[in-house]
């Protein structure tokens, strides 16, 4: 949501990107060292979907300055449009079977080593590379949609799924940043500012969980997120015509 409110603030869309996945990255590391710690971050696939992503957040940072800015304003709206109908699905999906906890996927999973074969590592891989380069391109990490991927292709246990994810996530969010600072497309100020405040912000909602309605909580951030997609997609449509 902090991508979305920069750019309909008017910030350039570059300088935009390479501001938020620093945040990004940084508002995830206290989460991160938590499940590591606690042994949730999977080596493997770290390996199967994490290099790739890292590789490709380099790749769409670096070359975020070549892409015309109303065309990233449009990819940064129809990816914060997908994860809005991601997590839509997902609300709707707790509410019909009567959920209010438990992991967003595969609760069904739970234990499970997952399932590593040549297939689906492929996939991983490519869609750890795909969405890198997109989300490092933009300024997102998204984990929203690397998470899904991750628990319906190689069958892992959600609990797995989302320490590596996050993970994935903080090392994809710097690779990513690097690719925008050495370009100069970083609000140094509003870096600080907001990667301060991200971080508090974090600490102190890890602090209230089991404490609000899950699912209203994730059907108010799918809605927000479709309208705010839209909102960039016509946006960015209506620069490049």
């Amino acid at each position: 949501m902090r991508l979305p409110a920069m750019l309909l603030l008017g910030m350039p869309a570059p300088a935009a990107g390479g501001t938020n996945i620093l945040v990004s990255s940084l508002a995830s590391l206290a989460g991160t060292i938590r499940h590591l710690r606690a042994g949730r971050v999977n080596l493997r696939i770290v390996l199967t979907m994490g290099v790739p992503a890292f590789i490709g957040a380099f790749i769409g940072g670096w070359f975020a300055d070549r892409t015309p800015e109303h065309l990233l304003i449009a990819l940064a709206g129809g990816l914060v449009f997908w994860q809005g109908v991601e997590f839509l699905i997902i609300a709707k999906d707790r509410i019909r079977s009567g959920r209010s906890g438990g992991a967003l996927f595969g609760q069904d999973l739970e234990g499970s080593p997952g399932l590593f074969t040549p297939a689906r590592v492929a996939s991983e891989g490519v869609i750890g590379f795909a969405v890198g380069m997109l989300g490092g391109a933009v300024g997102l990490i998204l984990g929203s949609i690397r998470l899904p991927a991750l628990v319906r292709i190689l069958r892992v246990d959600p609990r797995i799924a989302a320490g590596t994810n996050l993970f994935i996530g903080f090392v994809m969010g710097a690779a990513g940043w690097v690719g925008h600072v050495v370009h100069g497309q970083v609000d140094w100020v509003l870096l600080v500012m907001m990667g301060a405040t991200a971080m508090a912000g974090s600490y102190l909602g890890a602090n209230l969980t089991g404490k609000v309605n899950l699912n209203l909580l994730i059907l108010a951030m799918g809605l927000t997120l479709l309208v705010v997609g839209i909102l960039l997609v016509w946006q960015g449509i209506a620069g490049m015509v």
